[in-house]
């Protein structure tokens, strides 16, 4: 479970100070999706990033499987990343240096795993999003949509609690859109694991279990018509329901 209290984040703008995040409190439970929306510049992105640690806050709490994060130093809040936390983000970044496999196998090395269990769960992970036959493609002959789905098996692969994903099928065309969320709440329904997903796409949103609004600062309950599953638009979804949910890591 993610809990945040009273978070607090300001940034310098010319002799003042902008306030993004204004006593935001919030919680997120084990294994739901949770979809975050609001207009740009409202700070969903600053939220990630305090709840993963990157940023510090001002002020406030964020606490993760009873781990208190904003109390931790750099260094333990760094590892704490690593191994409880993956991230999905719009641009994908991908090391252009390394392979698919390689691209995934580096977010299992990080975390201890390495050798021949490190290749055959990278390589599973692949296959996972369909990948099973490209594990030594460059990431650069890859399409934006093969490259966000190796994007998708790296974040899984080590087994973390808690998925980010910043505007994660941002950069696509709808029909690839489609298909990446959809594996991407495949993926993590199966797994049990909590996924916060920042988008500005109502269709994205409502496929989420919970919709939330960062708007003035603080966290609150969207539009009911934005909820679980509803309407999309022009688009369509087969998705069905959750999968079964096995608990993974800390909760």
């Amino acid at each position: 479970m993610i809990v945040i209290r009273q978070l607090c984040r300001s940034f310098s703008e010319g002799a003042g100070a902008h306030r993004v995040l204004d006593g935001a409190e919030g919680c997120f439970r084990a294994g739901e999706t949770a979809a975050v929306v609001g207009r740009s510049g409202c700070g969903k992105s600053t939220l990630l990033n305090l709840i993963c640690g990157i940023d510090r806050a001002d002020s406030g709490e964020v606490q993760i499987g009873g781990r208190i994060v904003t109390a931790m130093g750099e260094p333990q809040r760094t590892l704490f990343r690593r191994a409880h936390i993956g991230f999905v983000y719009q641009f994908f970044n991908l090391l252009p240096t390394l392979d698919a496999e390689e691209n995934v196998r580096l977010a299992l090395e990080l975390n201890g795993i390495r050798g021949a269990a490190a290749r055959q769960r990278s390589a599973a992970m692949l296959s996972a999003v369909g990948l099973g036959d490209r594990l030594r493609s460059a990431v650069d002959r890859l399409s934006g949509g093969e490259q966000q789905r190796v994007a998708i098996a790296r974040a899984l692969a080590h087994e973390p609690a808690v998925v980010l994903a910043d505007e994660p099928t941002g950069n696509l065309d709808e029909e690839t859109a489609s298909q990446v969320l959809r594996m991407l709440l495949s993926l993590a329904r199966s797994r049990g694991t909590t996924l916060i997903i920042v988008t500005h796409d109502p269709w994205i949103a409502a496929r989420a279990d919970r919709v939330l609004e960062l708007r003035e600062g603080k966290l609150v309950a969207a539009d009911a018509s934005a909820g679980p599953h509803a309407a999309g638009g022009a688009r369509h979804d087969t998705e069905s329901g959750r999968a079964p949910v096995r608990r993974t890591g800390i909760s």
